[in-house]
């Protein structure tokens, strides 16, 4: 366990490094720290935290920077969260209202992105049922028929079906209308259950034609059913430490765009109360190691359903991102929860 002159020395060093980007030397943390020290005594202390795995020496005679232990000490025993501000909390709440849940997500990250000036990042709620609204067929040429659902929350997916034989547009347009009136608002598992045996009653054409839209939509749904908003990726762009070295944005933006591996970061922070901070190769990921994520889960009617996120440079001012994480989850949590 460090002593309180350690402590104070680390938690100065970690605040100037986030603050200026550069080493920290002695004469900076006696500056700095308020503490009445010699030179000396720092560069002992200094030595002392390196040989405890929390600061680095980049170059002989440099200062020292923070390592991911030195960022781990700092955030989990020396960080002053500052809360946000009057205006930083009307602007969350101004633009987290419940109109539209999916609009609402969308906002969210954007949020976060704007605020923090790094990736805002939002993980849906995953259905457990894939549901419709009503579903549309129009015939695009000799035996492909465009299938459009729409979901209950308004969100539209298309499908193109290849189907056995030609239909024209009035089959396609009872075939829909039979389906909705008949199914609208019932989980897909359990339309197939009645499909079964209800449709022996029409042509077989007819039910293959509704069972591969059934299908379709089932998948359609399901893929779309948890999906990881990214917002604000080229912010990371200006950031000095990493506009640096474009090998490692590179695979950052291949993993916003793979989005699996980034699923399975996030799902941690679901299954956890409150913010959670990964520092470089705690998140798991390979192409990780130079960011952190600060993640909350947001909850509906008191269930976790998602989670939002902050990504940036492992160098980033954990006190200022903390809260507007922490803030946009509890934000998000009421405007879904009201809808």
């Amino acid at each position: 366990m460090l002593n309180k002159r350690a402590q104070i020395l680390l938690k100065t060093l970690v605040e100037r490094y986030i603050s200026e980007g550069q080493p920290v030397g002695s004469r900076s943390l006696s500056k700095f720290s308020g503490l009445d020290l010699s030179a000396a005594t720092i560069r002992n202390v200094m030595a002392d935290l390196e040989e405890m795995g929390l600061v680095a020496s980049p170059h002989a005679s440099a200062g020292r920077i923070p390592t991911h232990q030195g960022y781990r000490f700092f955030v989990d025993t020396l960080l002053v969260v500052k809360p946000l501000d009057v205006i930083q909390i009307h602007q969350l709440e101004d633009q987290l209202h419940p109109d539209n849940p999916s609009r609402l997500i969308n906002s969210a990250s954007q949020l976060l992105a704007e605020l923090t000036r790094f990736a805002g990042v939002v993980v849906s709620p995953k259905r457990n049922s894939a549901i419709f609204r009503y579903i549309e067929f129009m015939s695009l040429s000799e035996k492909r028929v465009l299938l459009i659902i729409v979901t209950p929350e308004g969100d539209v997916q298309n499908r193109v079906l290849f189907t056995d034989r030609n239909y024209s547009q009035s089959e396609l347009t009872e075939a829909a209308n039979f389906i909705n009136h008949n199914y609208a608002g019932y989980a897909i598992d359990e339309i197939r259950t009645r499909l079964q045996s209800e449709l022996k009653q029409l042509r077989q054409d007819m039910t293959s034609l509704m069972t591969a839209a059934i299908d379709a939509g089932d998948a359609a749904i399901r893929e779309n059913s948890e999906a990881v908003i990214v917002a604000g990726e080229r912010k990371l762009l200006d950031v000095q430490d990493l506009s640096s070295n474009m090998a490692s944005l590179k695979k950052l933006f291949d993993l916003f765009e793979r989005k699996t591996a980034l699923l399975q970061l996030l799902e941690f922070s679901r299954k956890a109360e409150g913010v959670q901070i990964f520092i470089g190769e705690e998140c798991g990921v390979v192409t990780m190691d130079e960011f952190s994520v600060v993640t909350a889960p947001y909850r509906v009617d008191g269930k976790m359903v998602g989670t939002v996120a902050v990504i940036g440079p492992t160098r980033m001012a954990y006190e200022r991102v903390i809260p507007v994480v922490d803030m946009t989850a509890r934000l998000l949590s009421s405007a879904l929860s009201l809808h």
